[in-house]
């Protein structure tokens, strides 16, 4: 088994498929700037920050208990209460992998990185 790869519930995934999956569904949570080093976004941030976080450790997944555990670092807008955005990343990353890998997850951490600023 590669190093890229995961091997749960019978079937080999690759951890660039499970960071894809993860990435659209916390993308889809309001609050949410970006996920990692993935989009223009968070490139604009690392230009001002050193806080940015590379595309390729954006999502973190290994297995665990039979099911995945996600680590996933966010930039998130100013203004959203980070325990209730943290919950609702939880959630639609847990239910996302659940639709489309069709695997349990044991657990969803969410690592907030950077702060993005509305203009004013």
């Amino acid at each position: 088994m590669a190093e890229s790869e995961l091997y749960v519930s019978g079937i080999g995934i690759s951890k660039r498929v499970i960071s894809t999956v993860v990435s659209l569904a916390a993308k889809r949570v309001e609050g949410v700037a970006s996920v990692g080093g993935n989009d223009i976004t968070s490139s604009l941030i690392s230009v001002f920050t050193s806080n940015s976080v590379a595309p390729e450790s954006a999502v973190e997944s290994s297995v665990e208990d039979g099911g995945l555990r996600i680590c996933v670092h966010l930039a998130v807008f100013y203004g959203y209460p980070f325990t209730k955005l943290a919950a609702d990343v939880r959630s639609e990353v847990a239910n996302a992998i659940t639709e489309q890998v069709g695997v349990g997850v044991t657990a969803v951490d969410v690592c907030i990185d950077s702060l993005v600023f509305p203009k004013e």
